[in-house]
């Protein structure tokens, strides 16, 4: 895998995920501009397109990199491959089925489809700008790297917002620049189910892990 020229504070971020912790909330601005938290004049909370405050530091690059191993590499990378490799076929196959069954057939493979597109996109702007990923830690895997992304998409509510996730993922600024992309290739539909049924999907999972404090984002 590419070594990449890596912020160093991306290694806090990461180190924070990684140890199972909750990740900082996103700054308040005003005006674009960062206020103190101990300050007297109003502050506004950056918001992400479909909902949930907006991360706004630096991005866990290694928890990227473990979902990309998950899902068979940079050069291949496959959504559905990954949630196997983090939850067995069989869960994966029982949730497909219930997504199905809430969503319809043709919603839940857009949904697949878009999360591929998704993280390859992100890749690729990463890419250009001279972004790449570290190698994974060895035991991120399985269902602990499960847990791992549901806490990195949790909000200070407790909510998980799918675009929390993409904000810690890759960065706030990169996230809106897939978004900007699949609107304009694909359609606004396929973004909205993307952000949609992730945030399903990831609180099903969350409850199977046994994290049952984590809430259900309102579009879902």
């Amino acid at each position: 895998m590419k070594r990449l020229l890596l912020p160093m504070a991306a290694f806090g971020a990461a180190a924070l995920l990684l140890a199972g912790t909750a990740l900082a909330a996103s700054p308040m601005q005003k005006n674009g501009m960062q206020m103190n938290s101990n300050s007297d004049a109003p502050a506004k909370t950056v918001m992400n397109w479909y909902g949930g405050p907006a991360y706004l530091g630096a991005p866990a690059l290694k928890a990227t990199a473990a979902l990309v191993r998950a899902g068979g590499g940079a050069a291949d990378f496959s959504f559905p491959k990954a949630l196997v490799a983090m939850l067995g076929e069989k869960t994966v196959h029982a949730e497909v089925a219930k997504l199905n069954k809430q969503y319809g057939e043709q919603t839940v493979k857009t949904w697949l489809n878009g999360m591929t597109t998704a993280v390859n996109l992100g890749l690729k702007f990463a890419t250009e700008q001279g972004i790449t990923l570290p190698e994974p830690p060895a035991d991120l895997t399985g269902t602990k790297l499960a847990a791992a992304l549901v806490k990195a998409g949790v909000g200070p509510d407790g909510t998980f917002w799918a675009g929390r996730l993409f904000d810690v993922a890759i960065s706030h600024d990169l996230h809106n620049k897939v978004m900007m992309k699949i609107n304009t290739t694909a359609g606004g539909h396929v973004d909205l189910v993307t952000h949609k049924v992730l945030n399903q999907a990831m609180y099903d999972v969350a409850h199977a892990l046994g994290m049952n404090d984590v809430k259900l984002a309102s579009l879902h």
